[in-house]
Protein backbone atom coordinates (compact mmCIF):
# COMPACT_ATOMS: atom_id res chain seq x y z
CA UNK A 1 0.00 0.00 0.00
CA UNK A 2 1.49 3.72 -0.61
CA UNK A 3 0.85 6.10 1.59
CA UNK A 4 0.52 9.48 0.18
CA UNK A 5 2.51 12.30 2.52
CA UNK A 6 1.41 16.01 2.70
CA UNK A 7 4.60 17.57 1.62
CA UNK A 8 5.41 21.01 0.44
CA UNK A 9 5.04 19.89 -3.35
CA UNK A 10 2.25 18.31 -2.52
CA UNK A 11 0.38 21.66 -1.65
CA UNK A 12 2.41 22.99 -4.31
CA UNK A 13 0.67 20.91 -6.75
CA UNK A 14 -2.74 21.15 -5.16
CA UNK A 15 -2.53 24.98 -4.54
CA UNK A 16 -1.66 25.06 -8.30
CA UNK A 17 -4.55 23.46 -9.20
CA UNK A 18 -6.69 24.79 -7.25
CA UNK A 19 -5.41 28.47 -9.17
CA UNK A 20 -5.74 26.96 -12.56
CA UNK A 21 -9.60 25.70 -12.01
CA UNK A 22 -10.79 28.32 -10.21
CA UNK A 23 -8.39 31.05 -12.68
CA UNK A 24 -11.59 32.97 -14.27
CA UNK A 25 -13.62 33.44 -10.88
CA UNK A 26 -10.63 34.03 -8.93
CA UNK A 27 -9.88 37.71 -7.61
CA UNK A 28 -7.01 39.91 -8.34
CA UNK A 29 -4.21 41.93 -6.57
CA UNK A 30 -4.30 45.62 -7.87
CA UNK A 31 -1.29 45.46 -10.46
CA UNK A 32 2.16 47.74 -10.63
CA UNK A 33 0.29 49.74 -13.22
CA UNK A 34 -2.86 50.09 -11.64
CA UNK A 35 -1.15 50.95 -8.56
CA UNK A 36 1.42 53.12 -9.89
CA UNK A 37 -1.83 55.27 -12.02
CA UNK A 38 -3.17 55.99 -8.72
CA UNK A 39 0.39 57.52 -7.16
CA UNK A 40 0.47 59.49 -10.23
CA UNK A 41 -3.36 60.51 -9.89
CA UNK A 42 -2.45 61.55 -6.17
CA UNK A 43 1.28 63.50 -6.84
CA UNK A 44 -0.87 65.63 -9.68
CA UNK A 45 -3.70 66.83 -7.01
CA UNK A 46 -1.33 67.32 -4.35
CA UNK A 47 0.57 69.69 -6.06
CA UNK A 48 -2.31 71.58 -6.94
CA UNK A 49 -3.70 71.10 -3.62
CA UNK A 50 -0.12 72.72 -1.75
CA UNK A 51 -1.17 76.25 -2.69
CA UNK A 52 -4.49 75.75 -1.84
CA UNK A 53 -3.44 75.38 1.45
CA UNK A 54 -1.50 78.44 1.81
CA UNK A 55 -3.26 80.66 0.86
CA UNK A 56 -6.44 79.38 3.37
CA UNK A 57 -3.64 79.40 5.57
CA UNK A 58 -3.03 83.50 4.29
CA UNK A 59 -6.67 84.37 4.89
CA UNK A 60 -6.76 82.41 8.15
CA UNK A 61 -3.78 83.47 9.79
CA UNK A 62 -3.23 82.78 13.44
CA UNK A 63 -6.90 81.46 14.34
CA UNK A 64 -6.41 78.69 11.66
CA UNK A 65 -3.05 77.59 12.68
CA UNK A 66 -4.30 74.05 14.07
CA UNK A 67 -6.74 72.86 10.66
CA UNK A 68 -3.60 74.06 8.27
CA UNK A 69 -0.94 71.90 10.43
CA UNK A 70 -3.32 69.06 10.22
CA UNK A 71 -3.61 69.72 6.32
CA UNK A 72 0.01 70.03 6.03
CA UNK A 73 0.27 66.48 7.87
CA UNK A 74 -2.07 64.69 5.85
CA UNK A 75 -0.33 66.08 2.41
CA UNK A 76 3.00 64.92 4.41
CA UNK A 77 1.58 61.89 4.83
CA UNK A 78 0.78 60.88 1.24
CA UNK A 79 3.79 62.19 -0.45
CA UNK A 80 5.84 59.79 1.96
CA UNK A 81 3.47 56.84 0.76
CA UNK A 82 4.21 58.26 -2.70
CA UNK A 83 7.57 57.82 -2.10
CA UNK A 84 7.36 54.66 -0.55
CA UNK A 85 5.15 53.02 -3.23
CA UNK A 86 7.03 54.35 -5.84
CA UNK A 87 10.10 52.45 -4.87
CA UNK A 88 7.77 49.10 -4.31
CA UNK A 89 4.03 49.72 -5.63
CA UNK A 90 3.02 46.07 -4.01
CA UNK A 91 3.35 47.31 -0.54
CA UNK A 92 0.04 49.56 -1.09
CA UNK A 93 -1.68 46.00 -0.66
CA UNK A 94 -0.87 46.15 2.81
CA UNK A 95 -1.80 48.39 6.43
CA UNK A 96 0.23 51.34 4.08
CA UNK A 97 -2.00 51.05 1.00
CA UNK A 98 -5.09 51.20 3.81
CA UNK A 99 -3.58 54.51 5.27
CA UNK A 100 -2.98 55.95 1.79
CA UNK A 101 -6.36 55.81 1.44
CA UNK A 102 -7.30 57.26 5.12
CA UNK A 103 -4.91 60.38 4.12
CA UNK A 104 -6.73 61.08 1.04
CA UNK A 105 -10.17 60.90 2.23
CA UNK A 106 -9.25 63.34 4.77
CA UNK A 107 -7.26 65.68 2.30
CA UNK A 108 -10.82 65.36 0.85
CA UNK A 109 -12.69 66.11 3.38
CA UNK A 110 -9.92 69.20 4.41
CA UNK A 111 -10.73 70.91 1.11
CA UNK A 112 -14.68 70.89 1.36
CA UNK A 113 -13.82 72.44 4.90
CA UNK A 114 -11.72 75.04 3.15
CA UNK A 115 -14.55 75.48 0.31
CA UNK A 116 -17.01 76.18 3.65
CA UNK A 117 -15.01 78.23 6.07
CA UNK A 118 -13.69 80.56 2.89
CA UNK A 119 -17.72 81.03 1.87
CA UNK A 120 -18.83 82.24 5.43
CA UNK A 121 -15.57 84.34 5.60
CA UNK A 122 -16.47 85.48 2.00
CA UNK A 123 -20.12 86.39 3.16
CA UNK A 124 -18.67 88.17 6.36
CA UNK A 125 -16.42 90.30 4.00
CA UNK A 126 -19.26 91.11 1.72
CA UNK A 127 -21.45 92.26 4.73
CA UNK A 128 -18.00 94.52 5.92
CA UNK A 129 -18.15 96.10 2.26
CA UNK A 130 -14.36 94.68 1.77
CA UNK A 131 -15.77 93.51 -2.37
CA UNK A 132 -11.81 92.66 -2.57
CA UNK A 133 -11.85 90.28 -0.04
CA UNK A 134 -14.96 88.44 -0.51
CA UNK A 135 -13.78 88.05 -4.12
CA UNK A 136 -10.63 86.44 -2.87
CA UNK A 137 -12.50 84.68 -0.80
CA UNK A 138 -14.36 83.07 -2.90
CA UNK A 139 -12.35 82.21 -5.54
CA UNK A 140 -10.51 80.46 -3.37
CA UNK A 141 -13.87 78.88 -1.96
CA UNK A 142 -14.46 77.33 -5.66
CA UNK A 143 -10.77 76.14 -6.03
CA UNK A 144 -11.31 74.23 -2.55
CA UNK A 145 -14.41 72.65 -3.56
CA UNK A 146 -12.77 71.53 -6.93
CA UNK A 147 -9.81 70.35 -5.08
CA UNK A 148 -12.45 68.33 -2.93
CA UNK A 149 -14.08 66.19 -5.52
CA UNK A 150 -10.85 66.43 -7.55
CA UNK A 151 -9.53 64.19 -4.36
CA UNK A 152 -12.21 62.16 -4.04
CA UNK A 153 -12.37 60.47 -6.98
CA UNK A 154 -8.15 59.79 -6.45
CA UNK A 155 -9.52 58.54 -3.14
CA UNK A 156 -12.92 56.48 -4.80
CA UNK A 157 -9.82 55.00 -7.69
CA UNK A 158 -7.35 53.89 -4.40
CA UNK A 159 -10.22 52.56 -2.46
CA UNK A 160 -11.41 50.41 -5.05
CA UNK A 161 -7.77 48.89 -5.87
CA UNK A 162 -7.69 48.73 -1.83
CA UNK A 163 -11.04 46.91 -1.96
CA UNK A 164 -9.47 44.34 -4.60
CA UNK A 165 -6.73 43.79 -2.35
CA UNK A 166 -8.53 43.03 0.62
CA UNK A 167 -10.92 40.44 -1.56
CA UNK A 168 -8.07 38.71 -3.16
CA UNK A 169 -5.84 38.71 0.39
CA UNK A 170 -9.55 36.78 1.95
CA UNK A 171 -9.92 34.28 -1.28
CA UNK A 172 -5.98 33.21 -1.28
CA UNK A 173 -6.76 32.62 2.67
CA UNK A 174 -9.77 30.58 1.92
CA UNK A 175 -7.41 28.71 -0.28
CA UNK A 176 -4.78 28.07 1.96
CA UNK A 177 -7.09 26.95 4.69
CA UNK A 178 -8.87 24.55 1.99
CA UNK A 179 -5.47 23.49 1.14
CA UNK A 180 -4.05 23.12 4.94
CA UNK A 181 -7.42 21.15 5.69
CA UNK A 182 -7.21 18.51 2.76
CA UNK A 183 -4.11 17.61 3.89
CA UNK A 184 -4.77 17.21 7.42
CA UNK A 185 -7.58 14.98 6.24
CA UNK A 186 -4.67 13.09 4.33
CA UNK A 187 -2.73 12.15 7.20
CA UNK A 188 -5.39 11.84 9.34
CA UNK A 189 -6.59 9.11 6.74
CA UNK A 190 -3.22 7.79 6.49
CA UNK A 191 -2.35 7.18 10.28
CA UNK A 192 -5.95 5.60 10.54
CA UNK A 193 -5.14 3.15 7.95
CA UNK A 194 -4.06 -0.48 9.10
CA UNK A 195 -0.05 -1.20 8.55
CA UNK A 196 0.69 -4.60 7.68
Amino acid sequence: MVLFRCTPALVVLTVGFALVANAQNEKTFPTDAEIKLVLTQTERAIQQYKPLIDMEAAHLGEDGADTIAHDRQVVSGLETAIKAFKGKPQGFNGPLGFAFFEWLDDASRNAALCAGGSSNQAMSEMIAANKDGAESLLRLAQSCAGMSALIYTVNENAGSLYQRYVAAEQELAEQAAEVAQKCTDILKKNSASPKK
